[in-house]
């Protein structure tokens, strides 16, 4: 038995552990980045203590959608996720990774969503990695390699099919990403950047990912009416590449789609059938991204997120827009490029049918570039908390939590996080769940949230500021299965054997 004093012991808080069980009282004993103990430790020695009475005491969150790939670097940034509770994010979603791409113009969107050329300025995965490494950074990292980056940095014209040529490039810097440690590839096939880009090239791309242990994260090429077979064509993706799949920010959007949400969890039963995925969505009916006709045309509201050339009408509608200049919506749109917007466009019900499925995970799909965010990038954790499981009741406590800590990081392979246990990394949040709550809104969609009262990173308060405004900086790069050992997922997995990462098929 390890008899030194503790660095820090965390008395009295009700432990909700991440696997799912009820909560249980005791107290944690952490040395360095790690729980060191767990249970009564009211004659423990410790050189710090905190009082968790009335208090949750959960592993710190893990946003499992993101594009926080510039965020992790500023305290400012970081601080929408910290603030609500988040310790690691999973960046690179949709297709859109800072690296591997350098540029000397303007990038296409949706890259620009991360910003303009001046933060595309890591030719390789291996420069983005290290960067990571070096820090400092507020929160943990895992990424992924964006397919639209691929094609952007590889491709003489990002619009046609890839060649043969263009494919094996392609590939080969996937290996290249892997091993300088991303989590997988991700896709945005309803993008212009990807949309070109046919089932064989994704399947091509996703195995040569999967044979180090990458995952594929799927933004659908159709989340409108086209839905169902947009689908069943990430399930192809999957089973012919033998990739564990993401199915991103799963919805059912336009108004001709209401109440499509469970014909989508029906799909995961059947076409799903077999294969190892989960997927990820956000507690709010409107999405965004850049502004873009399409969705535009399936949304009943548009609210400006940001414009390049109109910076000063950010967060009034597009409706209010084209009035104020007596114009179509179409020229609207046109002016107002480049920009991005925020689509009302679902319906409650098959949100909340998404969130509460066994395997869904939370990812805000927070856009931390836009001048006018959605509230999602603020709120979207303590949202779930507050509203969707203490509030209206649609999940128990224990599994909000799972959601956002041990079921990512099992799909991840984020080794010793998500769980509160001896030996975990000690991120960590301590929360009221009788108070917390998301306090932003889409008119000010930059209010913290209510209740969270300490974010641990790796053993360092991060979460509220200690001694100045900035958060602490504790944050580590989490590299990938690529960079460690490798290790393949089958291509149809026997049923009666247990799923990779524990995930039960």
């Amino acid at each position: 038995m390890d008899d030194r004093p503790f660095d820090l012991v965390i008395r009295n808080g009700s432990v909700v552990d991440g696997t799912g069980a009820p909560g249980f009282r005791a107290d944690l004993g952490l040395r360095g980045d790690r729980i060191a103990a767990l249970g009564d430790l009211a004659g423990a020695a410790s050189a710090a203590s905190l009082d968790a009475t009335g208090l949750v005491v959960a592993p710190g969150f893990i946003d499992a959608h993101s594009h926080d790939d510039l965020a992790v670097f500023q305290g400012a940034a970081s601080a929408a996720k910290l603030s609500q509770g988040v310790t690691s994010v999973v960046v690179g979603n949709c297709g859109i990774s800072l690296a591997p791409l350098s540029l000397d113009q303007d990038p296409p969107p949706p890259l620009n969503l991360l910003g303009g050329r001046e933060q595309f300025r890591f030719g390789s995965f291996a420069a983005y990695a290290q960067a990571l490494e070096a820090g400092p950074l507020f929160l943990n990292v895992a990424a992924l390699v964006g397919h639209g980056t691929l094609r952007v940095g590889g491709m003489a014209d990002y619009t046609q099919p890839a060649s043969p040529v263009d494919l094996e490039a392609m590939a080969d810097a996937v290996r290249a990403a892997m091993a300088a440690g991303a989590a997988g590839l991700s896709c945005g096939l309803s993008y212009p950047t990807n949309a070109a880009a046919d089932t064989a090239e994704v399947v091509h791309l996703a195995r040569t990912a999967a044979e180090l242990g990458g995952r594929l994260c799927m933004h659908l090429r159709d989340e409108y009416d086209g839905v169902a077979g947009a689908v069943r064509e990430a399930f192809r993706c999957a089973r012919e590449s033998g990739a564990f799949l993401v199915l991103s920010h799963q919805k059912v959007a336009g108004a001709a789609n209401r109440g499509r949400g469970p014909e989508l969890l029906e799909l995961y039963r059947t076409a799903g059938a077999g294969l190892a995925f989960a997927i990820d969505s956000y507690p709010y009916t409107a999405g965004s991204s850049v502004l873009d006709p399409v969705a535009v045309a399936h949304s009943r509201r548009v609210l400006l997120a940001w414009s390049r050339p109109h910076p000063e009408l950010r967060g009034q509608t597009l409706e209010a827009i084209g009035a104020h200049w007596g114009c179509s919506p179409a020229e609207s749109i046109r002016r107002l490029q480049p920009a991005g917007a925020v689509y009302f466009h679902m319906d409650e019900a098959d949100v909340a049918g998404f969130l509460t499925y066994d395997r869904c995970m939370v990812g805000s799909d927070g856009l931390p570039a836009d001048t006018h965010p959605h509230p999602r990038l603020w709120g979207a954790f303590a949202r779930v908390l507050g509203e969707y499981a203490r509030d209206r009741g649609l999940l128990s406590l224990p599994e909000a939590v799972r959601k956002m800590t041990l079921l990512p990081a099992q799909v991840f392979g984020l080794v010793d996080r998500g769980r509160v246990c001896p030996g975990a990394y000690a991120d960590l949040v301590l929360f009221d769940p009788d108070r917390v709550r998301d306090r932003s809104t889409y008119e000010e969609p930059r209010l913290r949230a209510e209740g969270i009262a300490h974010v641990l990173v790796n053993g360092r308060q991060a979460w509220p500021p200690v001694g100045g405004d900035a958060p602490g900086s504790w944050g580590r790069f989490l590299p990938g299965p690529g960079a460690a050992v490798p290790q393949t997922f089958p291509v149809q997995p026997d049923p009666g054997a247990a799923a990779p990462h524990g995930l039960s098929v």
